[in-house]
């Protein structure tokens, strides 16, 4: 049958040009191509030609935008040894760079922010420079270093030419004679615990120093001493210490070697089985030097419940209340290593003792003039002189 009707082809073509136009248009929108319209783009932050001397780092900062929102992937191409480059992931990137003392010369390296189609790029240019005699920008380091190598040696060269040096007294270190003298007139132990510590802790050789001086007492004394430690080899280090000390006031004949004993190596085991000690010989005075922990107050309570005198140095901050709360005297911080100076008034001892406290009065007079400068913006200079690379 014969179609008379010619507005139906037309209408026909106009519907299949609109769905074919659509089609396009969502094609279109779907390519990576349209939404990747704009290249991102990169900064660097600084100048894009340095120089860097050798034994020093350069740190290069970039930053990288993409208007179509797309976050662009950085990277780095060109790195020689000693070049690192970290990608944030969020724009943001950096390059750094430490020329070890064999890589002078000039280097270039270009950095890469890319969408996946579109890319920018910079072209960063370091000069390492040739450092082979000295190194100007650690002079400070060398100044501060003479100084207190100086002052160490001026004060020991005074005090083996017999000079009296001035030491501040401690009292927790004075008392401990008359705490042995308790001890010795009730017929007593002397407990020391000389931390919870290895040998390798400063602050374990700081109470084993004490040790020493404590054993000299009870050995004139005749009093007993009960040392328990953690480690088996604090438990030689002290067993070496005490029988020196009774060697030196000539009574080693009174020496027993279980005076230093192992009691545990778990730090609970060890204060469990002090306590008990503590509760059944009732122990005239209780001494604790060295490094502490968790178990501080249960020592000094389970001490101040059995009557005992007692006295504490550790150089540990978080656990210095309880000793103060427990114990009659507390040494506390440097007080502890300054305790075997105070103690022997060995020369060398006592000198670098009081150079050490010369150049802490010198270091708190440049933070108090520093202050100042830096408050009136003009102390620039004197901050410089304490960065060192």
């Amino acid at each position: 049958m014969k179609n008379n009707n010619p507005h139906i082809s037309v209408k026909t073509i106009i519907l299949a040009l609109s769905l074919c136009l659509c089609f396009s248009i969502f094609s279109f929108a779907q390519s990576p191509d349209s939404v990747n319209i704009h290249p991102p783009i990169l900064t660097l932050v600084g100048d894009s030609t340095l120089d860097i001397d050798e034994g020093r780092t350069l740190v290069v900062a970039v930053s990288a935008i993409d208007l179509d929102g797309t976050v662009p992937v950085l990277t780095a191409e060109h790195l020689m040894d000693s070049v690192i480059f970290v990608d944030s992931l969020n724009g943001q990137g950096s390059l750094v760079f430490s020329p070890g003392f064999e890589q002078e010369g000039d280097y270039t390296v270009r950095i890469i922010a890319s969408d996946g189609v579109l890319a920018d790029t910079v072209t960063v240019a370091i000069a390492v420079n040739d450092i082979t005699v000295f190194r100007t920008y650690r002079l400070s380091v060398l100044v501060f270093m003479l100084i207190f190598s100086g002052a160490v040696l001026l004060y020991t060269r005074w005090a083996r030419q017999g000079k009296k040096l001035f030491v501040r007294r401690i009292p927790g270190i004075d008392a401990v004679e008359e705490a042995v003298g308790r001890a010795t007139e009730m017929g007593k132990p002397v407990l020391f615990i000389p931390g919870i510590s290895d040998i390798d802790d400063i602050e374990t050789i700081a109470g084993l120093a004490i040790l020493g001086r404590v054993a000299r007492i009870t050995a004139q004394y005749e009093t007993p001493l009960y040392v328990p430690v953690r480690y088996p080899m604090i438990l030689a280090a002290g067993q070496e210490v005490v029988e020196q000390a009774y060697l030196e006031v000539g009574r080693h004949d009174t020496y027993d070697r279980d005076t230093v004993r192992y009691v545990a190596g778990e730090q609970f085991a060890f204060t469990a089985t002090v306590n008990g000690m503590m509760m059944r010989d009732k122990p005239a005075a209780n001494i604790y030097m060295g490094a502490f922990f968790a178990e501080s107050l249960l020592l000094a309570e389970t001490g101040n419940a059995a009557g005992s005198i007692q006295i504490a140095g550790t150089a540990r901050p978080e656990q210095l209340p309880f000793f103060i709360a427990a114990c009659d005297y507390t040494l506390m911080g440097e007080e502890l290593y300054a305790a075997s100076s105070y103690l022997s008034h060995e020369p060398l001892l006592l000198g670098g003792l009081k150079g050490q406290d010369f150049v802490k009065v010198i270091i708190v007079a440049v933070i108090i003039l520093g202050v100042i400068l830096m408050s009136f913006d003009a102390g620039e200079w004197l901050k410089n002189l304490f960065v060192v690379p």
